[in-house]
Parts: C-alpha cells; structure tokens; sequence
C-alpha cells in the first residue's frame, strides 16, 4: 500500500496517515516530523530549514525530494509507506513521479483532505505543544488537564510559531497557490480520491481503510 495524503494545513492528515500506517503495517514518512526532529537535533538540515518554517514558509523542492529518496530507500518502505506532508508542490510532485516511475504513481491511493476554512483556522491556532516530550495538545480539542501544562512532564505548553495566526493565513494562502493544484495533477494519474476531514476521526478513517480495501 502506498498513499499520499493531500490537505491544507490543519486538515487531519497527520493523524489519519499515521492511524492507516499502523492499521497497514507500513511507515508513516512524515516531512514535518523529520525536519522538527532536524531542528531539535541542530544538524545543517536543521539549520536549513528553521528560519523557513518559523515563519510558515515551504521549504525548498530540492531540499524535500532528496530528503524523501534517501528514506524511501530504507527496508520498511519496501512495501509500501504513506506520504504525510510531501508532495506539497507541482515540481514536488514531478520529482517524486521520475524517483519512483510513472506506472507506481498510477497505483498509488491519494487522497485529499478537505475541511472548510473557517475550521482549519481554529484547529491550527488552537494547538500547543510540549517542549520536552513532544506530546501535542488543543485548547479545545484536547486540552491538558492543568492550565497550559504537558499532563507528562509539567512543562509549560508553547504554541509553535507556524500555528501563530499569521503564519497560519500564510500557510493556507500558499496552500491554495502551491499545494492545491496537485489535486488536478493526481487525478488523472493517481487512484484519487476525496475525503471529507469535517468529520469526527473515526468516520474519515473507516472511509480510508474501506477505499483502501477496495471496499468504496
């Protein structure tokens, strides 16, 4: 099973793409995750990359494809993963496509995420997260059970500068400039499909696994 997730910002793929890898047996290969992790570690990736995603920006195509070549060569991606946050551009894409070949792409499940805007920005600028356990929470969704402290560690939760409200506006304005027309690049190559995210998660992922078992 192989699987792109597509979806602005704050639209669920995170969790739906790491519940269908556990429900698949296959890795999630998440951008975010490994370019957090860079930053945190202070590696030269991670140097790259910080100033960009502190201000919300996308980061460099040539950066992303040769990040994702060099873990899809590992031996748990032999059969199969799911792609959470890549590809985000049209060249993205096009990069990806040469890396595996164009008759994989065709057998690849995409879908797109979607979730009305208005919801997108109160999930987004709600969320917090814990510096030293990386747990993550939402003021409203899933608030810690003290006052803005990690439930695990006591620290005291920060909201990252990419959910800030303006690097939210800027992350959904390049969103719909750079990411969205994907959705007409993979659907005449790809077995595409759309999933509505304004639902609880329960319900969109048992649409997920019925699409992905042949089952929709």
């Amino acid at each position: 099973m192989r699987v792109i997730f597509l979806g602005p910002p704050g639209a669920g793929k995170g969790t739906q793409a790491a519940r269908l890898a556990a429900w698949g047996k296959v890795p999630r290969v998440s951008t975010g995750d490994m370019l957090r992790e860079a930053i945190a570690a202070g590696t030269d990736l991670g140097r790259q990359v910080g100033p960009l995603m502190e201000k919300g920006s996308l980061v460099p195509d040539e950066l992303l494809i040769g990040i994702i070549q060099e873990r899809l060569l590992g031996k748990d991606c032999r059969n199969g993963y799911i792609l959470d946050g890549f590809p985000r551009t049209l060249r993205q894409a096009q990069g990806f496509e040469t890396m595996v070949g164009g008759d994989l792409t065709e057998e690849m499940l995409v879908f797109d995420v979607e979730v009305p805007r208005s919801e997108l920005l109160r999930r987004l600028s709600g969320r917090r997260w814990c510096p030293t356990c990386q747990s993550t929470y939402h003021v409203d969704n899933k608030p810690p059970r003290a006052d803005m402290l990690c439930d695990r560690e006591g620290a005291q939760l920060i909201q990252r500068e990419d959910d800030k409200e303006v690097a939210v506006a800027r992350r959904l304005a390049e969103y719909d400039e750079r990411t969205a027309p994907l959705i007409d690049y993979y659907r005449g190559r790809s077995r595409f499909f759309r999933v509505n995210g304004y639902r609880p998660p329960d319900a969109v992922f048992q649409e997920l696994t019925r699409i992905a078992e042949g089952r929709a």
